[in-house]
This record gives C-alpha cells, structure tokens and sequence, in this order.
C-alpha cells in the first residue's frame, strides 16, 4: 500500500503560473516554485549518473514556465517546460521532499539550496 504522504490527489499548475501546488494523500497542500522545480530537476542531462542533487540556477534561455503535467504511473510526474526540456521524472516522494509551503520550509529555509540525495 501507497504511503499517504506520497500519493498524489491532485496537481494545480494554470498556464503562465510561477508556482504549483500538489494535494497529497495525508491532506497536505505542497507549494512548488518553478523555480525550484526547474533547478532540481533529476534528469540525467542536468544532475549527471551519480551523486546527489544540486540546485542548479535557472538563467537564460532555461524556462521557468510549465507546458504539461504528465503523471507517471502511480509513482511520479513527468514536468515539460516551455523550452522543450521534458526528460526529468519527479517521484512523488522527491515531490515531497521538495515542498515550499510554510509548514515544510518556514522563514529562511526557503531560501535554502542544499543538495538531495536521489530518490
């Protein structure tokens, strides 16, 4: 059985939008930042083979602005950006890892862009 803090509800993402939000399972409304969306992202082209996860600063011609939400199985989403870029797959349970509302990352720790391990 799916753990409930990482089952997917729903995703809200309107066009043209900087922020998403994903409902979970266990009632919670995770806050997701293009931004931080984009810099994380777990593809092989931005974060290589090994290691952790870096944040990796958006700039330039990198598109913060979301084109489409594919769900992936029942494990993950699929985010393709305005540019193209489209190969990395967020598992839920790094979605969740990622949150930005208030009660997972309060005050200065949204300003946080530590590294994470892969999930």
């Amino acid at each position: 059985m799916q753990d409930a803090r990482t089952r997917c509800k729903a995703v809200r993402s309107p066009r043209g939008a900087k922020v998403t939000e994903i409902d979970w399972g266990d009632g919670h409304t995770g806050i997701y930042p293009h931004t931080i969306l984009r810099g994380y992202c777990p593809c092989a082209g931005c974060q290589g083979h090994t290691g952790t996860i870096s944040f990796i600063e958006p700039s330039g011609d990198i598109q913060t602005e979301l084109d489409q939400i594919e769900p992936v199985g029942n494990y993950a989403l699929r985010l393709v950006w305005f540019d193209g870029h489209g190969s990395g797959l967020y598992s839920y349970k790094y979605l969740r890892a990622l949150c930005h509302c208030d009660e997972c990352r309060p005050g200065s720790m949204k300003d946080d862009r530590g590294e994470l391990p892969r999930m």
